[in-house]
């Protein structure tokens, strides 16, 4: 007799070889996916994989349309698919053709706007914040007591002074030092920062003045610097400092289109449900902000591989693919040179939430893009230049990414999550969960529950994520804000002195 409570599953396509539980199983329970049933042969967790169909020993296992792994035996119908039968495919640096396929122009729609700052360069920021950056990490507590006193001081005047602290700045080298100077002065640029204080101790390897000649005219309108050796009160004077700024720093809300949006997309914590519900609702987002002539940034180069001939065949032009290429094999060459494998993701956290390889991670990941075209590709602490898709070069690592989104210019950032982070970074960071369990448990967290397409559908979440955007974008506070989790990481690529 048929179970009259099967466990319930999603495949994505027909031609998978698996599909993932929303519901746990034991030993012998029935599974129901698509229009099909599967018994399972041994107890399966919920957001892991059952196999729909036999797959043999050393062939392709299949899940978003794509192989994400190889057999390492033969698996039967009904088996748990994971780390335990299933190994990377990836290896090394690939050689890359283009062929494009891209894919029809989104039809344009009305979408809301949002209430939003505009700068003297045309830019749009969704707040309006004093932010203090040091230079060096010997300067970097100095900034948080300038922040936290001066931020009370200004409360209605601006909407709030953060300071940004890393340790580094100093004994560094060459290419490792250039890009702590270009990521810190392209903060500096964000258009959330209606002023910035560029706070210096005078001796360190990436001197103020460096600093300064990377930004331009209308930037630097909005900077003051304060050079802690050379002051007989620094701390007065970055008070003063900011007080300056706080006066000058008038600018007002306006209504603006939602192509003034320059939205950063980036996942952390993920589980095998982010590929299901918040990724492809984030690339919803993308779609739409993309199609409306806003601007929107990805990063987490690891975290494209496997998946990037995906992207690499939305490139607009062969100039944005060999820039992609570029990007992508310098990654991979960057692992090879450490002597550690490409493929050396996922997370525990990752795996545990059903993860099995790095392939099946990217297939997931990539789906925040979208279907928008890939207009133009980043280097690490480069602003961006158009609109639409654009890709930052740039790690993995949470804290990472995200500061190397709000360099480049995002304003807000979606980020989906399946195992919970409560991390921020300079602009509001909207945590975006993959399954409800999370959504409940960690409600401080969370602003939104993506798992909620699943059962209203993709077209619904999609208007209620946007109206969310909307609302933080126009001031509301997101989790991240609310909760004063604010902070940037800077990516360390070479020896320290």
């Amino acid at each position: 007799m048929a179970d009259p409570n099967p466990a319930r599953a999603v495949r994505v396509d027909r031609d998978d070889d698996v599909a993932l539980l929303l519901d746990p199983v034991a030993a012998g329970g029935a599974v129901r996916f698509d229009d099909a049933t599967v018994v399972a042969r041994e107890d399966i967790a919920q957001g892991h994989k059952i196999a729909v169909r036999a797959v043999a020993a050393g062939a392709p296992v299949r899940r978003y349309r794509a192989a994400f792994g190889v057999a390492t035996r033969d698996i039967a119908a009904g088996e748990h698919v994971h780390v335990h039968n299933v190994r990377t495919a990836l290896s090394g640096e690939d050689a890359y053709r283009y062929v494009p396929a891209l894919p029809p122009q989104a039809e344009r729609r009305a979408e809301p706007g949002f209430a939003g700052y505009v700068r003297a360069d045309g830019s749009v920021g969704t707040r309006n914040e004093i932010w203090v950056l040091p230079t060096v990490g010997c300067v970097g507590r100095l900034g948080e007591r300038i922040a936290g006193l001066a931020g009370p001081r200004h409360t209605g005047r601006v909407d709030g002074v953060h300071a940004f602290n890393h340790p580094f700045g100093c004994s560094q080298l060459g290419d490792d030092l250039n890009r702590t100077g270009a990521i810190l002065a392209a903060l500096a640029c964000n258009p959330n920062a209606g002023g910035v204080v560029l706070l210096g101790l005078g001796c360190e390897s990436n001197q103020l003045d460096a600093m300064l000649a990377r930004l331009p005219a209308d930037v630097l309108a909005r900077v003051r610097t304060v050079r802690a050796q050379a002051s007989a009160d620094e701390f007065a004077e970055a008070m003063a400092a900011v007080d300056e700024l706080a006066e000058a720093a008038t600018a007002k809300r306006v209504p603006v289109p939602l192509s003034a949006l320059r939205l950063g997309v980036k996942c952390g914590g993920s589980d095998s449900m982010s590929g299901l519900t918040a990724n492809p609702l984030i690339g919803r987002m993308t779609d739409r902000v993309a199609a409306a002539g806003g601007t929107v940034l990805m990063t987490e180069i690891p975290e494209i591989f496997g998946a990037e001939r995906l992207l690499m065949a939305r490139c607009a032009d062969e100039a944005v693919f060999d820039r992609l290429v570029e990007v992508t094999n310098r990654f991979k060459r960057y692992f090879l040179d450490h002597g550690e494998p490409v493929s050396e993701n996922p997370s525990p956290g990752n795996i545990a939430g059903g993860i099995t390889t790095l392939e099946e991670k990217s297939l997931g990941a990539v789906q925040k893009g979208g279907v928008a075209t890939v207009t133009d590709v980043l280097d690490y602490g480069e602003p961006v230049r158009k609109a639409g898709l654009s890709v930052v070069d740039g790690p993995g690592n949470d804290a990472v990414s995200t500061t190397a989104l709000a360099a480049a210019g995002a304003t807000i950032t979606l980020f989906s999550t399946g195992r919970g982070t409560p991390l921020g970074s300079p602009v509001p960071t909207m945590k975006i969960a993959t399954n409800r369990d999370l959504a409940t448990r960690k409600g401080g967290w969370i602003d939104f529950d993506a798992s909620i397409a699943l059962d209203e559908g993709q077209d619904a979440a999609a208007d209620a994520l946007l109206a969310r955007i909307v609302a933080v974008a126009s001031g509301e506070p997101a989790r991240n804000e609310a909760n004063e989790e604010r902070a940037i990481g800077i990516w360390k690529s070479g020896v320290t002195l």
